[in-house]
């Protein structure tokens, strides 16, 4: 019975981003990019479509526009956006403040 390798810590970086628009970055031809870029390019990805999601209110508000679902479908695009960026940064002050709690 084969054992497969485990991979590497490396190999935990997000390989394909789950936020379309995220351009991608040659590091290593293997398609991973670092941790702090993807966390950069989601937190500016969520300010975009938190953004839109306000423009596109203030637009139906004013009568520009009569299409409510496109509102309410930007605004739920933005609303997953920002509860997944806010889980992201629960799980990382989370894996901070185990790291702090460890003995040398």
């Amino acid at each position: 019975m084969a054992l497969d390798q485990i991979g590497t810590v490396g190999s935990l970086a997000p390989s394909k981003s789950l936020f379309e628009t995220i351009e991608k970055q040659d590091t290593a031809n293997n398609g991973e990019i670092p941790f702090s870029d993807y966390l950069n390019q989601a937190l500016n990805n969520t300010n975009s479509l938190l953004l839109d999601a306000d423009k596109l209110a203030d637009e139906f508000a004013a009568g520009k526009t009569d299409n409510i679902h496109q509102v309410t479908i930007a605004a739920e695009k933005a609303d997953i956006a920002l509860q997944f960026t806010m889980q992201i940064r629960t799980k990382i002050l989370d894996a901070y403040s185990e790291i702090m709690r460890m003995s040398i």
